[in-house]
């Protein structure tokens, strides 16, 4: 049976981090694609490292399978004067085409730099990080308009730097997806695990599923109920969660002979619920404390690579509009 210790890093995730050092300046922004349902979990430490100063678009991908509250809350937590953060849907394309203008908006300066040189048509140059199966390369076919980045519902898939060109005006680096060596809480390593960006194939699928039975019954134990019919005459609330999935099992038929439960078959169908948002839309990472403000001085940046309080709080709400009025 495989540890029940959720860790990997492959070797090729170290030739990963070489290769965003290597070509960091290359590129004038970056653009960090994290997965909406796990917004801290999905979120590299090791990248906001390698990037350094690099102004920064976050993309609160899969919106479409997270808790719409709880993104609003992250899109706003994670908004600050040198990172701006979009809620988006990389199949759907909801939000995709607010990415644009943010980008030229965050870069105004270089941008005008370029005009006054009469460099109207001069590309904008990007790179996509993010943990693997986050939707990058998704991501850069629906801003291409064509499949330009081989994509898959599976960790792993791009192991080589690739640059893209599109008619927004951006060219586009698609990195390999990254993790690091080490998680240093558990917790964030179930959560990639539970949403795909850990081959499923090195993990314990019913220890797995024993964590997502855990999870929801503590963050969202109506839909846990509604979808699988656990009534209040079940003392569900009560039960361990062994014998919550067991009670689970039978109820959706999950039997082998001898009316025992297949707890393999009934781990399988909920990950595969859970990550297909049958269950519900949900988010299962909490908002991280807001960071304590430092009394050093920052380090000097050129003055193109960041931008005023102000225009961080302008390109949130012009591509977060709906977000507009709501308690911060």
């Amino acid at each position: 049976m495989p540890s029940e210790h959720i860790q990997w890093f492959p070797g090729h995730m170290a030739k990963t981090r070489r290769l965003i050092s290597d070509n960091l300046k290359n590129v004038h922004i970056i653009i960090e694609v994290l997965d909406a349902r796990v917004p801290v979990s999905s979120r590299n430490p090791e990248l906001r490292k390698l990037t350094g100063q690099k102004p920064t678009i976050l993309l609160l991908n899969k919106a479409s399978l997270a808790d719409p509250q709880k993104s609003r809350e992250f899109v706003k937590r994670y908004t600050d004067d040198h990172t701006v953060c979009i809620l988006c849907d990389c199949v759907t394309g909801e939000g995709i085409g607010k990415l644009p203008d943010a980008i030229r908006k965050v870069l105004h300066e270089r941008v005008e730099r370029y005009e006054e040189k009469g460099m109207t048509g001069r590309h904008l140059r990007a790179m996509v990080v993010g943990v693997p199966n986050v939707g990058k390369s998704t991501l850069i076919n629906r801003m291409s308009g064509g499949v330009k980045a081989k994509a898959e519902n599976r960790p792993g898939v791009t192991r080589n730097k690739q640059w893209v060109t599109t008619k927004l005006g951006l060219d586009l680096l698609d990195m390999p997806g990254v993790l690091w060596p080490k998680f240093e809480d558990q917790i964030v390593g179930e959560n990639l695990a539970l949403t795909g960006a850990i081959r499923d194939d090195i993990l314990d699928i019913e220890h797995l599923g024993l964590i997502l039975v855990r999870r929801l019954r503590a963050l969202y134990p109506k839909e846990l109920a509604t979808r699988y019919k656990l009534a209040d005459t079940d003392g569900w609330q009560e039960l361990s969660d062994v014998e919550l999935m067991t009670l689970i099992g039978k109820k959706r038929g999950c039997l082998i002979p001898g009316g025992h439960v297949d707890t393999e078959r009934v781990a399988n169908l909920l990950v595969d619920e859970f990550r297909a948002a049958r269950i519900g839309k949900m988010t299962i990472d909490e908002l991280p404390p807001l960071p304590e403000k430092k009394a050093e001085a920052p380090q000097k940046i050129e003055a193109s690579e960041k931008f005023s309080e102000k225009e961080a709080h302008e390109v949130f709400t012009e591509a977060n509009p709906e977000s507009e009025g709501d308690n911060a």
